[in-house]
C-alpha cells in the first residue's frame, strides 16, 4: 500500500464567476495536466473546458453525492492519479461540499494545492471603498432563526466592513432586518452579477438600496452586499452600543456575555460597557414590568 506522500496530487482550482476570460493561466495548465476533474455540474464545466480546449474526464462532486464522490477521489489518489476540483463559479471549499474533501485530505495527511483566482468577495470589497479597517466575510447567512439574528447582532456593530452573499429572493428581507438593527442611514454597496454582461453596482444608504431595489420589476443574479463598518468614536456609537446591549439582553445572553461581546465589537473598555449595561438593564426590567400589566 502506498504512503500518503506517494498518492496522486489534488488541486483546488477557482473558476470564473462570470466572464470566462477571468481564469488564470496556471489553472488552465493544471486542468490540462490532471487525470480527472471533479466538478459541480458537468454541463457547466464542459462549456468552460471547451473554451480552453481542455479534454479531460469529468465526474460530479456536489451536495447530493459528495460522500460517495469522496471515496472515489481517495481511490483515484491512492492509485496515483491527479485530480482537480472545480465548481460552477468561484473558489471551491467556501460554504460548499469542497470543505468535506479538504477535511478528508487533511485527516489522511495528504498534501493538496489551492490555486488563487476569481472570487466575488474581493471585487465587491474594492468596489465598496469600505475596507480601510478591513472586512468581515459572513458568506451566506442562515435563512432564518436565532442563529441568523445572532450573527447579525455580533457583526453589524464592528468597525470592519461586513460582506455577505444573498439570494435575489431574500435580499430585501435581509436589508430590512439589518435596518431594524442599525437604522436606515448606514452606507452599503450592492454588487449584482459581478463580471457578467448585466453587472450592476448600487450605492447608497440601506434605505436607498431598498428603494432602488423596489423600483425593479424583478431582482435577479448573484448578489454580494457590503455594509460600511461603524465608526469607533464613542459619542457617535453610544446609541448603537445601547441597542446592541438591549438586543443581546432580549435574546437571552448572560450579562457576562453582553459585556464581552459589546466590548469586543465596539473596542470599549469592559468597565465602560458595564456602566451602560446597568442603565440598559434597569430600563429593560422596567419595560418588562409594564408589559405585565
Amino acid at each position: 500500500m502506498k504512503n500518503a506522500s506517494e498518492w496522486g496530487r489534488f488541486f483546488i482550482c477557482p473558476t470564473p464567476i462570470g466572464n470566462l476570460g477571468d481564469i488564470t493561466y496556471r489553472t488552465v495548465l493544471v486542468l490540462k495536466q490532471v487525470d480527472l476533474i471533479a466538478c459541480e455540474d458537468t454541463r457547466v464545466s464542459r462549456k468552460l473546458l471547451q473554451r480552453y480546449s481542455i479534454q479531460k474526464p469529468l465526474f460530479p462532486y456536489h451536495a447530493h453525492n459528495y460522500q460517495t464522490a469522496i471515496q472515489k477521489i481517495l481511490t483515484h489518489l491512492r492509485s496515483g492519479k491527479s485530480i482537480a476540483l472545480i465548481t460552477d463559479a468561484g473558489m471551491p471549499g467556501i460554504q460548499d461540499p469542497g470543505m468535506e474533501i479538504i477535511n478528508q485530505l487533511i485527516q489522511n495527511n495528504i498534501n493538496f494545492e489551492v490555486l488563487p483566482g476569481a472570487s466575488a468577495v474581493l471585487p465587491a470589497v474594492v468596489y465598496s471603498g469600505f475596507s480601510l479597517n478591513g472586512y468581515l466575510f459572513l458568506g451566506f447567512l442562515p435563512r432564518s432563526g436565532g442563529e441568523r439574528k445572532k450573527i447579525l447582532e455580533q457583526s453589524l456593530f464592528s468597525s470592519q466592513a461586513i460582506v455577505l452573499y444573498e439570494s435575489p429572493k431574500r435580499i430585501l428581507t435581509t436589508l430590512q432586518e439589518i435596518q431594524n438593527l442599525i437604522g436606515e442611514e448606514r452606507k452599503a454597496v450592492l454588487c449584482r452579477e459581478l463580471t457578467k454582461i448585466h453587472q450592476e453596482i448600487i450605492r447608497g444608504t440601506l434605505q436607498e438600496l431598498v428603494e432602488k431595489l423596489n423600483q425593479k420589476k424583478t431582482i435577479q443574479g448573484e448578489i454580494v452586499l457590503v455594509i460600511e463598518g461603524k465608526s469607533v468614536d464613542e459619542k457617535g456609537i453610544l446609541p448603537l452600543v445601547q441597542n446592541c446591549i438591549k438586543q443581546l439582553l432580549l435574546t437571552g445572553h448572560s450579562e457576562k456575555d453582553v459585556v464581552e461581546l459589546t466590548s469586543v465589537i465596539f473596542r470599549l473598555k469592559k468597565n465602560r460597557v458595564k456602566l451602560e449595561l446597568k442603565l440598559q438593564k434597569n430600563l429593560f426590567d422596567q419595560e418588562k414590568e409594564k408589559n405585565l400589566f
